[in-house]
């Protein structure tokens, strides 16, 4: 699912060190030496970069010179799972939760995991674990990846009780504006879509999708200069797009 937040690498950079009594991140209470962290670090600025092989030797070396450190894991689950491994992907994942129950960073991504595999109940209860710490910096990142979920599993109120919680920690968190968007659209509300629309296009660069919503949201809405200038947009910048390709047919709900 496009919508689904992933953990931003750079994210993954962590502050642990080897001296116990270094700057901690409060998701991340561990410490590790330093061998491991960097060769985790330089892991995953190679996951950043495709570079997928030497990723993987550098996680490895990571995990060598420290095997109980939960981040290591975390950047392997991740690694495994843009490998198409999803076994190797799925222990790593159990594994840095495992050795630290209150990186929520590592339930975050597992939970994503499980929901790009459809196993959704699962899913739900890892991400409002991750959301639900109160260490948790960005929880908001965890209420949007389960109203992600929900919403792929049919089960629209509860998406929309999600993303509120989202929006009501962080209001620009861009991907639950746009699935708010869509959702109020979809339920009718077109004045909300709108609005929800606004927002995020305020704080998110354009896409076809979203200027596809636009269109359909201001055609409902009868403000037909709207209308052209989102397929104006649609059609100079995303000309070859799916969504720029059905402007010329009968508009649809």
């Amino acid at each position: 699912m496009k919508y689904l937040i992933g953990l931003v690498l750079s994210m993954l950079l962590l502050v642990g060190c080897a001296n116990p009594g270094g700057n901690r991140n409060l998701t991340e209470d561990q410490v590790t030496n330093n061998v491991a962290l960097t060769n985790l670090n330089l892991g995953i600025e190679y996951m950043r970069a495709g570079n997928l092989e030497s990723a993987l030797e550098k996680l490895n070396r990571a995990q060598e010179a420290d095997p109980s450190y939960s981040a290591t894991h975390n950047a392997l689950g991740l690694l495994y799972q843009r490998l198409g491994d999803p076994a190797l992907a799925e222990r790593h994942f159990k594994r840095a939760i495992a050795l630290n129950n209150n990186d929520s960073l590592s339930k975050n991504n597992y939970g994503n995991f499980l929901c790009q595999i459809r196993r959704f109940d699962e899913a739900d209860a890892i991400l409002r674990s991750a959301a639900e710490n109160p260490l948790y910096e960005t929880p908001e990142l965890a209420y949007t990846n389960a109203g992600t979920c929900a919403m792929m599993n049919k089960k629209l109120d509860a998406a929309e009780k999600y993303f509120r919680q989202a929006l009501s920690i962080n209001p620009q968190v861009a991907s639950a504006l746009i699935q708010m968007a869509q959702l109020s659209y979809d339920q009718a509300n077109y004045l909300n879509a709108r609005g929800y629309l606004q927002r995020y296009q305020s704080i998110a660069k354009y896409t076809a999708a979203s200027l596809a919503l636009g269109i359909k949201i201001e055609q409902q809405l009868g403000d037909h200069n709207a209308v052209s200038s989102y397929q104006m947009l649609l059609k100079n910048n995303f000309g070859d797009s799916v969504e720029a390709s059905k402007l010329n047919k009968p508009a649809g709900p």
